[in-house]
Formats: structure tokens, sequence, C-alpha cells
């Protein structure tokens, strides 16, 4: 028998989906992982989720389902680390395709589960952002995890919500998700991360990276991308919780809302009017940002003052941990640039990096 894991925010999703198929079922038969290819604009110039048309050498498992064999790459401009996850995951990964709405991602589910009868369906989110009622201030990536909730909510199946890491994607805080969780299903551990340990060192996903870093025992307050507040890495960062999905459901307005819907633009919309925008729309307009910043070229003496900069400013705010994707941001990179970043910083100075991914800040001497 097969697992189906439905990753509800993307590729980081799709990561710690990995973590927790082998946590809780071993190394033997991994699951199949439903996700989005949905990388934000540093990674290239398209925002937005990518479609089968983006990508080479799919493979169909259904009439709607397409598998992410080792051979697929992605089609210029396209860019997305589906692809290279794809040839270091053992779990199969199959692509979400969110063009046909909740309505057909939906109907994905169903064939999926015609197809491989899972003895278990899981919808899997990092932080719990999927929770949102919809109008919450920090909510900044709204529509990919209600969208999936929507069509789980659809499917002709039972599934299960898992949150894991409450809190560590930023948007809604740990505080406020507690009263909302059921039972928890599993904490992660070292041991656990270990399968995804070589995906860590490359994956930009701050989420997952956080995910794993509270699993290896690292606590503290770590700042992320785009300025949002830091989160705080505790004993609740590495558990597992199950969530009715019909609480979730009506918890979210936006999810309800796009559970008719048959277009992207549609679902896009609904976004706008009930969160007041959607994250595509972020996408395109940092997308336009980023085009101006430098590519590569980094100078390494004038990069590791300018985190020295940062580092000092951070303490100030409390700071003990950040991302590398914060860092890059912050000396205003983009594109390959910030991978420059990340490699001169390991290289300078290794004892920071403790573990891949997260760059810790060290108090003042």
């Amino acid at each position: 028998m097969v697992r189906l894991i439905v990753a509800a925010g993307g590729e980081g999703d799709a990561v710690a989906g990995a973590m927790v198929d082998a946590a809780l079922y071993g190394g033997e038969r991994p699951a199949v992982i439903l996700t989005y290819a949905w990388d934000r604009p540093r990674l290239g110039p398209v925002p937005g989720p990518r479609g089968a048309d983006d990508f080479t050498g799919l493979r169909p498992l259904t009439p709607r389902v397409f598998a992410l064999p080792a051979g697929t790459e992605t089609v210029p401009p396209a860019v997305s680390t589906l692809p290279r996850l794809a040839r270091t995951l053992p779990q199969t990964l199959a692509l979400i395709d969110p063009r046909h709405g909740a309505r057909g991602v939906a109907r994905q589910i169903d064939e999926l589960v015609r197809l491989l009868a899972p003895e278990s369906i899981d919808l899997l989110n990092v932080g719990g952002g999927v929770l949102a009622r919809g109008g919450e201030p920090g909510l900044r990536f709204p529509l990919a995890g209600a969208l999936a909730l929507a069509a789980c909510g659809r499917a002709r199946a039972r599934v299960r919500l898992l949150i894991a890491g409450p809190g560590l994607d930023g948007e809604l805080p740990a505080g406020e998700l507690r009263g909302l969780l059921g039972r928890n299903v599993l904490t992660l551990t070292a041991e656990h991360v270990q399968p995804v340990a070589d995906v860590l060192e490359w994956h930009p996903d701050e989420a997952a990276a956080m995910l794993a870093a509270c699993a290896r025992d690292v606590r503290g307050l770590c700042e992320a991308r785009e300025a949002g507040p830091p989160v705080p890495l505790t004993d609740e960062g590495p558990t597992v919780h199950e969530v009715p999905l019909p609480d979730a459901l009506g918890r979210s307005r936006l999810a309800r809302a796009l559970a008719s819907t048959t277009t992207l633009a549609e679902a896009e919309q609904l976004c706008r009017d009930i969160c007041g925008c959607s994250e595509i729309d972020r996408e395109r307009g940092r997308a336009l940002r980023l085009s101006d910043r430098p590519g590569r070229g980094l100078d390494p003496d004038t990069a590791l003052a300018r985190v020295a900069a940062y580092e000092h400013l951070a303490r100030g705010r409390g700071i003990s941990h950040t991302t590398f994707r914060r860092l890059g941001d912050a000396l205003g990179l983009s594109g390959a640039a910030h991978e420059d970043l990340r490699a001169l910083l390991i290289a300078a100075r290794p004892e920071q990096c403790e573990p891949p991914p997260l760059w810790h800040i060290p108090a003042a001497a």
C-alpha cells in the first residue's frame, strides 16, 4: 500500500513531507507527494505556480497528474527546485496544477486516489498558515494553502490535515494556533532530518529550514524573509499536529470561497477580495524589483562587511539566527548571487552555520 501527501505550500512543504513520511513510516515504500512548483521570484523571473508545460520529461500518472522522474527539467525562463528534489528525494513527486482552480486540483487528487488506493492521505502544511481566516495582518502567502485545503475538502476521500512546526512560517504566531491544534502526531528529531540533510544544504525554503533546525535542537529567535516578524525556535517547533479538516475549512473564509473555482485567475481575484491581495501580485512586483538588482559578481570583502553590519543590528533586535535568504535580501541580492553569498559565508565562517541551513548570529563578545 502507498501513501499520498499533499504539500499545501509547495516545495518547502514537500521537503517537510519527506521528513514526516520517513519519521512516521520509515524508509520503506516512500509516499507519493503531490506538490506545487511554486518557487518565489528569487529563483527566476516568472511569478506564480508552474504548470506541466513548464517542464520536460514529465511522466503521466493519470490524465491530469504528472510525476517528475529524475530526468525532468524546467523550460526557460521558468525555474523550479522540483526537478532537483525529484533526483534527490526517495518519494515520488507529482505536480499540482492549480490552473483549473480548486475543482481541478480536487480532480487530480481523486484520480490519484483511484490509481493508488492509498492507505492514507495527508494534507501537510509547515507553520499553520493554512488555518488562517483570511484577514490576519501577518498573512503573506494565503492562496496556495487555501487552494489545496479547498481541493482536499472537495476530494472524494478522507484527508487528514497535519500542521508541522506551528508558527514557523511566520504568518500565524504559534500562540494563536495552540487552541486549534489537535493531537501531537509526531515530534521530529535530528534522526528524522537525516534523509533530507543533503536537500537542506541547498534548498531555499525557510520554513522547512527552521523545522529541521528545531528538530536538531536549535533554539532562539530567527529572522526570515521580507523582514517579517522574527520566528521563535522553541520546543514546539519540531512538533506535528493533526487538525480535523472540517475545522480548518470552517475557519478559512478563503478556502470556502475557492471551493467552486475553475481557474487560477478566479482564485486570485477571490484572494484579493478576501485577503486584500494575492501572493502572485506580490511576486509580480517583487520580480520587477529584483530585475534591477545585481546578479553574480559578489565582492567577498564587501559582502562580509555588510553581513557583519547586519549582524550588529540584528543582535540589537535580539536575533540569534537568520536564513541565508534573509541575508541575501538584506544585501539587496537576487538570483545566483544568493547562492554565491551562501557559499562564501559557509567557507569563511563555517562555525556560524549550525546546523545548515540557518546562520547563527553569536552574542557580542
